[in-house]
C-alpha cells in the first residue's frame, strides 16, 4: 500500500453540498461545503425534493474546487468515498450517482459511508493523536446515540433517541418560540441569556439502567408550558424558556455518557454531530469530564455540521481494513451504524 492515500469525498446527505479532499484520514487538503439553509429557512425546514435539485446543481462545480484547492488533478486520488445513509433518498442519489461514475472513470475504489460513522471520524481529523477505544455521544438533527467505539470502525450501539432525535427538539421548540431555522444555534445563543433553572421541564432518563433517550416529552412540556403562559396573560420570557429546555436537554445526555464511561472503564469521551457545537452542551460536558477525570473531545464547528471531510476520513479508515464498495453501491436512507 502506498506511503499517502488521497481520498475524494463526497456528502450530500441533507442540505449541504460538500466535497474534500483528504490525506490519510486525517488531514484536509480542502473541505468545500455549499449551504442551502438560507434557500429553506422560509419554508421552516428542509425541502427533500429542493435539496436534491440544488445538489445536482451544485455538484459538478463543488468537485472541481475541491480538487482546485487541494492543489491535486482527478489523476491523483487514490479512493472516492461517500455517504450512503442515513439521509434524504434524493439527495444521497446525487452524491453516489457522482461517486460511481467517479470512481468508474478513474478506475478506483469506491468506499460507501454511514453517515453517522463520518460524525464520529471528525474528531481524527481536529484530534491526530485521538484514536480508540473511546465513549461516543452522536447527537444532531435526525440521531441521537450513544456508542462504544472498539476501534476505527468497530462500534457498539448501546444508546439511541426512541422518538425525537436532541437536535429535532431543539429546532421543534425553536419554532414554538419563533425562532427561525435552523433553531438549535439559536437557542444555544439565547440560552446565554436566559435563567436555565427559571422553568422546571422533566428531565427524562427513562428505565434505571437504560441508555436510551426520549425527548417528544420534554418538546411537549415546552409547547403545553407556552399555551398555558399564553391563556394566563402572562409574559414569555423566550431567553428564559430557552435556557430552562437546553438544560433539560443537555443534563439527560452528558449524565447519560458519563454513566457509561464509568461503567466501561473508558477515559476518552468523543462528541459528533452537529448538536455537538452547542456551547451548553461542551462546556457541561466539560465540567463533568473534569470531575470524573475524563478526557472530553469534540471537532470544530465547522465539521460538527455536515461536511465531506468526515465523509473522507471515514472512507480511508474503512479502506485500509479492507471494506471496499463495488459499483451496484445504492443509497440506504436509513442505514444503521454497525460494528
Amino acid at each position: 500500500m502506498k506511503k499517502d492515500i488521497l481520498t475524494l469525498a463526497i456528502e450530500t446527505s441533507c442540505d449541504e453540498t460538500s466535497c474534500a479532499v483528504i490525506r490519510n484520514g486525517r488531514e484536509v487538503l480542502s473541505n468545500i461545503i455549499s449551504s442551502q439553509i438560507e434557500i429553506h429557512k422560509k419554508f421552516g425546514g428542509v425541502v427533500p425534493e429542493v435539496a436534491s435539485r440544488k445538489h445536482i446543481e451544485n455538484m459538478n462545480v463543488i468537485i472541481q474546487q475541491a480538487l482546485d484547492d487541494g492543489g491535486i488533478s482527478f489523476n491523483d486520488i487514490d479512493l472516492i468515498g461517500v455517504t450512503q445513509g442515513p439521509g434524504l433518498v434524493g439527495a444521497l442519489l446525487v452524491g453516489i450517482s457522482s461517486a460511481k461514475a467517479i470512481a468508474y472513470a478513474l478506475n478506483k475504489p469506491l468506499v460507501g459511508v454511514n453517515h453517522i460513522e463520518g460524525h464520529i471520524c471528525a474528531n481524527y481529523i481536529d484530534h491526530k493523536d485521538l484514536e480508540p477505544p473511546f465513549t461516543c455521544l452522536i447527537v444532531s438533527g435526525g440521531h441521537t446515540y450513544l456508542v462504544q467505539t472498539e476501534g476505527y470502525t468497530q462500534y457498539e450501539l448501546i444508546g439511541r433517541t426512541r422518538d425525537d432525535a436532541a437536535g429535532e427538539a431543539f429546532d421543534k421548540v425553536a419554532r414554538a418560540l419563533g425562532l427561525s431555522y435552523p433553531g438549535g444555534p439559536l437557542i444555544d445563543k439565547l440560552s446565554k441569556e436566559g435563567n436555565p433553572n427559571a422553568i422546571d421541564f422533566p428531565r427524562v432518563y427513562l428505565e434505571p439502567n437504560s441508555y436510551d433517550f426520549s425527548f417528544s416529552g420534554l418538546k411537549t412540556a415546552v409547547l403545553n408550558y407556552l399555551n398555558q403562559t399564553k391563556q394566563k396573560g402572562e409574559e414569555i420570557v423566550v431567553k428564559d424558556v430557552a435556557a430552562s429546555f437546553q438544560q433539560a436537554v443537555i443534563e439527560v445526555l452528558v449524565e447519560k455518557t458519563i454513566k457509561l464511561a464509568k461503567e466501561r472503564k473508558s477515559r476518552k469521551i468523543v462528541m459528533a454531530g452537529g448538536v455537538a457545537a452547542n456551547e451548553g452542551l461542551r462546556n457541561l460536558m466539560e465540567k463533568r469530564g473534569r470531575e470524573e477525570k475524563i478526557d472530553i473531545y469534540y471537532p470544530s464547528r465547522i465539521l460538527c455540521t455536515d461536511n465531506a471531510a468526515m465523509v473522507g476520513s471515514a472512507a480511508y479508515f474503512n479502506y485500509i481494513e479492507g471494506q471496499v464498495s463495488d459499483l451496484y453501491l445504492n443509497v440506504e436512507p436509513n442505514l444503521e451504524l454497525k460494528g
